[in-house]
């Protein structure tokens, strides 16, 4: 009964998102002032953590973000939320996911969830690279998806008290940790009920002479589950391209729902917070 009652509500979320970002651009335009503290409203408070990797043999870090009046005895839904190719489990500070989402607490808009923001270069111990466009580099941010996968979620698990099952579990990224994003949530999908991609990288696909995280016939959501699936592109975005549309012509292309807009901006955060906060609208039960 709950399965399919999750699977219903997945559906009327994913229309309800879709024809309102498709068909109304006003829908995605964030209000005036959604990313700066306003008077009166709480806002989510920052822990940072280490844990200990198996996956890569040595402690890493990362920040939780937990919400205003956040109560250890109340299990909360967790979005995990990643970071470009040159930053780090810090990057999204810059994003100000604290205060876009307190704010969208305070409104109505977003239900309360725990947000952890990683490290997803996962190099192992020993292994470094100066250079942000090695393979090496690729490699470990790849990697993320076993840390992620075997470490991090059972930190989590052990440490907070988190809502479980794939309608409390979302993945989302930006740029390098969009393609990330895109690659965990689809070969996941019975962890994760929602992927958000802001402005994602190349990588997912084969491109030129470059293999790919998936072959176009592979990139596909499954027909037995309902997930959600957001992906934003820049209108001035002179870094990824039209790789986010690519993306989600290859989705229309193997019959999977999802959603695609794109908003003003180059790849910098006024592209990816105008994604977090729209990917936050709908998601564990923010649309209903």
């Amino acid at each position: 009964m709950r399965i399919a009652f999750f699977l219903t509500a997945m559906v009327l979320l994913l229309l309800s998102c879709t024809v309102a970002l498709a068909d109304d651009t006003a829908a995605y335009l964030p209000p005036a002032g959604y990313d700066q503290k306003q008077e009166g409203v709480e806002y989510y408070t920052l822990q940072a953590k280490s844990y200990f990797s198996t996956t890569c043999g040595k402690f890493r870090d990362c920040l939780v973000y937990l919400p205003a009046g956040y109560n250890p005895e109340t299990a909360y839904p967790v979005l995990y939320l990643l970071h470009g190719i040159g930053g780090n489990h810090l990057e999204w500070t810059g994003g100000k996911p604290d205060v876009i989402l307190g704010n969208m607490l305070a409104e109505g808009t977003a239900v309360p969830m725990i947000v952890v923001t990683p490290n997803i270069k996962a190099f192992p111990a020993g292994v470094s690279s100066s250079n942000i466009y090695s393979q090496e580099t690729f490699k470990a941010f790849d990697n993320f998806i076993n840390d992620l996968r075997d470490d991090l979620m059972p930190f989590i698990r052990e440490n907070y008290n988190i809502l479980e099952g794939r309608e409390n579990t979302a993945v989302a990224g930006l740029s390098m940790g969009g393609r990330e994003a895109l690659y965990i949530g689809l070969k996941m999908q019975d962890t994760f009920g929602y992927v958000g991609a802001f402005e994602p990288a190349p990588g997912v696909l084969a491109y030129f002479n470059e293999g790919g995280l998936f072959t176009e016939d592979e990139f596909k959501l499954r027909d037995d589950l309902d997930t959600f699936v957001m992906i934003v592109a820049g209108t001035w975005d002179n870094v990824v391209g039209t790789f986010p549309k690519v993306y989600s012509d290859t989705l229309t292309k193997n019959g999977s729902a999802h959603v695609f807009y794109e908003t003003q901006g180059g790849h910098d955060f006024t592209v990816w917070k105008n994604g977090l906060y729209n990917f936050a609208k709908c998601i564990f039960g923010a649309g209903k």
